[in-house]
């Protein structure tokens, strides 16, 4: 379904890698104009050469989502905007409640909860605007359940999903549909090399024995093709993992 005049815009956050940047592909290919955000310039920057040469539509900005005078500046630069896609957090650390890091629970609830809510506060005029706008909040299954050494990531996660959810008891009646999209395992080249801080062993290990985990390009289909309903319909949330996995703590590992 191709999006209306006024809606063609879609701001994607964390593009740098991973289900951003598979997210803005797909998006692109479906004839949005994606803006691409994350604070890795060069990375981004790439991509939308990379799209445009593809024949899409592209603009590369840098933007670290936690800082609120710059996602506000961002903000300005539109009148309108159809979607915005709420991609950029992550995980840091496996560690148990006793002896979890303050810091790193501060850095995931900052990216993952404050930056959700700057960028989502800063263009919520725009997407209204629109008269058809829609909010994606990619959160994940921690959001919803909890694991062992998850607990700074879970928590993070779960006060997205509560963000997502009030949001949409809050603006029901205006133009903007809240989706909320969950997913379990997803193997990319990064989200656990980053939880582990680069160790590449443990980083293996979260996948180790799992045929076919979730990619990036799993969950961007699932998010493009919750955005491109109709307008009325909206998909509240999306639970969406591997076959291998059945719980947050129940994978079938062939080892």
């Amino acid at each position: 379904m191709t999006p209306a005049a006024a809606s063609r815009i879609a701001v994607i956050t964390g593009a740098s890698s991973g289900i951003g940047a598979a997210t803005a592909r797909q998006l692109a290919a479906e004839g949005y104009r994606v803006v691409l955000t994350a604070r890795r310039k060069d990375r981004i920057e790439a991509l939308a050469k990379e799209i445009t040469a593809a024949g899409g539509q592209a603009t590369a900005y840098a933007l670290d989502v936690t800082d609120r005078t710059a996602v506000d500046e961002f903000a300005t630069a539109f009148k309108t905007i159809g979607v915005l896609v709420n991609n950029a957090g992550g995980a840091l650390g496996a560690d148990p409640i006793a002896t979890g890091d303050p810091a790193q629970w501060r850095q995931m609830y900052e990216t993952n909860v404050i930056g959700t809510l700057n960028i989502t506060q800063a263009l919520l005029p725009a997407l209204t605007a629109s008269g058809d706008g829609t909010v994606v909040v990619l959160s994940s299954t921690a959001g919803h359940s909890t694991y062992e050494g998850g607990g700074g990531y879970v928590a993070a996660k779960h006060a997205e999903h509560v963000l997502a959810e009030t949001l949409r008891l809050e603006i029901v009646g205006t133009p903007v549909r809240v989706i909320e999209v969950a997913p379990g395992m997803v193997k990319t080249e990064e989200f656990a090399l980053t939880r582990f801080g680069g160790d590449t062993e443990k980083a293996a290990k979260v996948y180790a024995g799992v045929a076919q985990p979730l990619t990036a390009d799993d969950v961007a289909e699932t998010i493009t093709w919750a955005v491109t309903r109709p307008s009325h319909v909206n998909i509240d949330l999306l639970v969406v993992r591997p076959r291998a996995q059945a719980s947050n703590t129940k994978v079938h590992r062939e080892l």
